[in-house]
């Protein structure tokens, strides 16, 4: 009896996971990413309850005191505690960016699954809209939705979630029809499945990794649109904090108080980098070419 492996046949196969964590991690760029994010999630939810102080707390005594160890980002001109303000633009930007994704996403996977399903009419007018919302800015859609609707979380996370969906669309749409005529659709169509079934079942399923992608770069995405809207004086209603309204704040003061600009500004960079690096990084470990 011959024990133990055969030559060049692994023991057990490695499962999909483990080696999508092994192409993911050959480069430390999407690691470095991926533990920034973590914190950067992690800040968000914790903020509220370990921020020193609260966002409304001012202090004209201590107003644009340089960082220290009472203050480690220093204070505004308002004597408010910028470490504090960057913890809840911190959870503002996360309510407001994972809240408008989810909304795009829904909305352009339920469209782009319609389209790629049923075709014809259906699939004309929808691509007709997606062309439309591409050829259109949609930070001007944007504008005129957050003005209309209001300056507050929900209306703002509302306007950026309805005007980008198209990606998501585009997206769904051509994974459903590079699979509704393989084998897999034909032998469940053959036994009768309806195709809620088949989408819910299978194509759904199998595209779960290009959904991942598209969701690590829309969350920047939309970061950027919320800290835009801000800096033209659309964003949060003071005194609600962002990292927008910090930066714009900041910048007629910047030659004198240097800190209010690098620290919030630093610290959105660092983040925006660190979702693209993870969306690199799964975009590389996700595709089923990549090798092991």
């Amino acid at each position: 009896m011959v024990s133990g492996a055969i030559a060049g046949v692994p023991d057990r196969p490695r499962s999909q996971a483990r080696l999508a964590w092994r192409r993911y991690r050959r480069s430390w760029l999407p690691v470095a990413g991926a533990v920034w994010v973590a914190i950067f999630f992690v800040a968000g939810v914790i903020g509220p309850w370990i921020a020193p102080h609260s966002y409304t707390e001012t202090d004209f005594i201590n107003a644009n005191q340089p960082p220290s160890l009472k203050h480690p980002f220093g204070t505004d001109g308002l004597g408010h505690d910028m470490f504090s303000q960057i913890l809840w633009s911190v959870r503002n930007a996360l309510e407001i960016a994972l809240g408008a994704t989810l909304v795009s996403f829904v909305i352009g996977c339920a469209l782009g699954l319609w389209a790629g399903l049923r075709g014809g009419a259906a699939d004309m007018v929808i691509m007709r809209v997606v062309d439309f919302m591409f050829a259109f800015p949609t930070y001007f859609l944007d504008l005129i939705l957050v003005v209309t609707l209001g300056r507050g979380m929900f209306p703002i996370m509302i306007a950026i979630g309805i005007t980008g969906w198209a990606s998501y669309a585009r997206l769904i749409r051509g994974l459903v029809l590079s699979m509704r005529n393989g084998e897999m659709v034909e032998a469940a169509r053959a036994l009768g499945a309806s195709w809620p079934h088949i989408a819910r079942r299978y194509l759904l399923p199998n595209s779960i990794s290009n959904m991942l992608v598209a969701l690590a770069f829309g969350i920047p995405a939309d970061l950027v649109i919320m800290a835009a809207l801000s800096l033209v004086g659309l964003g949060l209603l003071p005194p609600l904090p962002s990292f927008g309204n910090l930066i714009a704040q900041a910048g007629a003061n910047v030659l004198g108080y240097p800190w209010l600009l690098y620290f919030p500004a630093g610290i959105f960079a660092i983040t925006l980098l660190s979702f693209l690096f993870v969306a690199d990084g799964l975009q590389e470990a996700l595709d089923p070419k990549g090798g092991s």
